[in-house]
């Protein structure tokens, strides 16, 4: 399944999220999502404990000046690389 999350960690149940995330599932943070991506945040540090594959999409990155801000265990993607996801997790869920 993928997961997408489109707004701040802050403001939802971040947590929860995470947890349903299993091993097979991947995480795209887009929009205010991608400050979950920030090294050295409490949200980055829970990912990279729970989660194996997490994105951020590079155009969300840039339009808030975080280029160079987020760990290195996420994978940078462009709107290419969101269709292949979709394409590869027949099932999606919104954040």
């Amino acid at each position: 399944m993928l997961f997408t999350l489109a707004s701040s960690p802050q403001h939802c149940d971040f947590a929860l999220l995470i947890n349903m995330i299993t091993q097979d599932d991947a995480l795209l943070l887009m929009q205010d999502g991608v400050l979950a991506a920030l090294d050295g945040s409490e949200a980055c540090n829970l990912m990279s404990h729970h989660v194996q594959s997490i994105y951020v999409l590079s155009e969300d990155l840039a339009a808030r000046g975080l280029v160079g801000q987020i760990s290195h265990k996420i994978t940078l993607i462009d709107y290419t690389g969101f269709v292949a996801l979709t394409e590869k997790h027949a099932q999606q869920t919104a954040w």
